[in-house]
Order: C-alpha cells, then sequence, then structure tokens
C-alpha cells in the first residue's frame, strides 16, 4: 500500500505563509467538516482563524450548534475560531443599492430619463446575481485582513470553480466596459458646443472596480498565500469530479493543496465474519484507493476513517482535526504557537498588496 508522502500538518508546517485555504468536492463528501476540522487544527496553533461558508445552502450553524448566519461568531471551546456564513440576503440587497446608484450614474450621463429602478430588476434577476454577490462578500474577508487565516468552506465543485474563477471574468467584463466607456466619452465631447471634460463617476467606478479584481486575482492565486484542498470519498463520482476539477483549478492559475479523502473503513477491523456489505465496501474502496493513488500520488494530504457517529460539534470536529493531521505523527498544539501572522506570511501579504515588506 503506498503512502502519504506530504501529509496535511507538514504540508501546512512547510507552507506557513498560506492564509486562504479552501475546502470543496463533490456534494456530500464532507467538505463542510474538513473545512471546520482544519479551521480547528490552525487555531489550536493559536493563529486568529475565521471559519466562512461561501455556500448558498449552509451547513456551519447544524455543524458547530451555534447561530453564525451573517455574523462573525466565537466558537465555544475553540480558542481563536470564529465561523461565519455568509448572509447572501443580505449582500444581495446591499449590491441591488449599489447598482441602483451606478445605473443612475449612468442614465444621467446619457441623459436618459427611464427609472433606474427597471434596470436593476433586470440586473438583479439574472440567475449569476447571487454568486456575484458572494463573491463580492468573500473578497471583501480576504482584503479586510483581520484574521491570520481564512478557511473557506465553498459549494460544490462546479459553483466553487464559477465563484473563484469569477475575478478572471469580471476583469474581461470590466476592459470592454471600460472601451465602451471611453468610447462613449470621447464622441460625447467631439459633439459638445464647450468641448468641456465632464467626471465621470461610472468610469471611476469602473477603474476602481478593475483594481479591486485585480487585487482578487493576485490573492487567489499566489501559491504562497492561496490553495485549494479537494475532499473524496473512495468511490468513482466524486473522484472523477476531483480529476476533472483539478486540471481545471491548475489551468486558471488557482492554486492545488492537495486531496483529502474521507470515509475510508479499516480494513484490519473488518474480521471473517463481517456482514458481506461490509466487506464489500471494503473491497470497494480498496479498489478506489488504488486510483486515488495513481491520479493524486504525491498529493494526497490525508485518509480519514470512516467513524462510528457522524460528525456534528466541536467534539467529533476535533476527533477529526486529530486524523486529518495524525498521518505524520503531529497532532495541532492544543494551544500558544503561532500566535499572529508570522513575519514570512505578512511579507507575502504585503507585496501581494503592492506595501512594503517589514
Amino acid at each position: 500500500m503506498p503512502e502519504i508522502t506530504m501529509p496535511m500538518g507538514r504540508y501546512l508546517r512547510e507552507h506557513p505563509t498560506q492564509k486562504y485555504l479552501f475546502f470543496g468536492g463533490k456534494g456530500g463528501v464532507g467538505k463542510t467538516v474538513f473545512a471546520a476540522a482544519a479551521a480547528i487544527g490552525l487555531a489550536r496553533q493559536g493563529r486568529r482563524t475565521l471559519l466562512a461558508s461561501t455556500n448558498p445552502v449552509h451547513s456551519l450553524t447544524s455543524l458547530l450548534g451555534q447561530d453564525v448566519l451573517g455574523k462573525h461568531v466565537p466558537i465555544d471551546g475553540v480558542p481563536n475560531l470564529w465561523a461565519y456564513e455568509i448572509e447572501t440576503k443580505e449582500t444581495i440587497e446591499r449590491s441591488k443599492v449599489q447598482i441602483r446608484e451606478k445605473i443612475r450614474w449612468f442614465l444621467k450621463f446619457a441623459d436618459i430619463t427611464t427609472k433606474a429602478d427597471d434596470f436593476v430588476e433586470s440586473a438583479t434577476m439574472n440567475p449569476a446575481f447571487e454568486e456575484s454577490a458572494m463573491f463580492e462578500n468573500m473578497i471583501d474577508l480576504m482584503f479586510k485582513n483581520e484574521y491570520d487565516v481564512y478557511v473557506f468552506d465553498t459549494a460544490p465543485t462546479a459553483n466553487a470553480r464559477r465563484l473563484l474563477g469569477m475575478s478572471k471574468v469580471y476583469a474581461l467584463w470590466v476592459n470592454k466596459m471600460m472601451k465602451s466607456r471611453e468610447e462613449a466619452r470621447t464622441l460625447r465631447e467631439m459633439l459638445s458646443f464647450t468641448k468641456k471634460k465632464e467626471a465621470d463617476p461610472l468610469m471611476d467606478y469602473l477603474v476602481s472596480f478593475r483594481d479591486r479584481m485585480e487585487h482578487a486575482r493576485v490573492l487567489l492565486t499566489d501559491p504562497a498565500l492561496t490553495a485549494f484542498y479537494f475532499v473524496t470519498l473512495a468511490e468513482a463520482l466524486p473522484i472523477a469530479v476531483v480529476t476533472r476539477f483539478i486540471q481545471w483549478f491548475k489551468d486558471f492559475g488557482i492554486p492545488v493543496g492537495g486531496v483529502l479523502v474521507n470515509m475510508v473503513i479499516d480494513s484490519a477491523s473488518v474480521g471473517p465474519d463481517a456482514a458481506e456489505f461490509v466487506k464489500n465496501r471494503v473491497a470497494m474502496q480498496q479498489e478506489h484507493m488504488q486510483t486515488i493513488w495513481r491520479e493524486f500520488d504525491g498529493s494526497v494530504r490525508a485518509i480519514v476513517p470512516l467513524f462510528e457517529t457522524e460528525v456534528r460539534g466541536v467534539p467529533m470536529l476535533q476527533r477529526l482535526c486529530d486524523a486529518i493531521y495524525a498521518a505524520d505523527g503531529a497532532k495541532p498544539a492544543p494551544g500558544g504557537g503561532a500566535g499572529r501572522a508570522k513575519p514570512e506570511q505578512s511579507d507575502v501579504i504585503n507585496r501581494a498588496q503592492g506595501l512594503p515588506s517589514s
């Protein structure tokens, strides 16, 4: 049986500047519990950690037993850990207000008398509007830089792919908008009797928005700061999803931290008298583990057993955390440790934000 060459604990120790950790995979594989367990491990090291959900169908409140919807809540029993479910409804309403103001700028500039509300309703009925609002909220968290490390529980992989890829999509859109806007402004000035250059709040916004998206792209594609971890089961469909999307993430420039395998039955604990169902499951998992080693060898960070009960609540998450870090015998320290961001992490963040190193 192959062995894990770079287990999760050692991988994180060898990447001390990593600040933004994303956990994803096919629906139902355990993304949320792995994100929460990893966040507990980082918080145990003394690092101020925010566990945030970008999944529109939130699970953190139920998992942790505390209401974390729409607010940063310290988690009972885990010093240095806060959790937060992004409230999309609030974000969407805030985005509607911002869009209404931008459309008013445009209508005033173009001398159009139509009410802005009609355009706002059309824009916000777009199926991707919620994802756009979620992305805005996510990068707001990253830009504020209030925590040492951020752990994101993402939506199933296809949604996460669109979410993290929005910085590139937005950049393409903004560049086209700016070109059209500049052409319109040039024509307006040519036809004006006064030839007076007027302030253009919408163009100012587009320039600011372009810079904001570039900042997000830099953070999301910096391997020193960011990593996406795929969670899978030892089953065909989840493995196929990870195989397909790992290459997409790499092509998009989003660093991949590795693969974590969940709910693997310990074959040594299955005796000859075990039910045929259990024996069949073990045989199936062993077959799929061969595929995992073949496809992801060198990227497997942890293989976690199937527990005797569901993972729910802080005590079970701490057990899962121990299992994730157990491969190299290095469990996260129960207290003390790293404290605030390490100097090398601060330098990397400063470089990404265009600031001088410490």
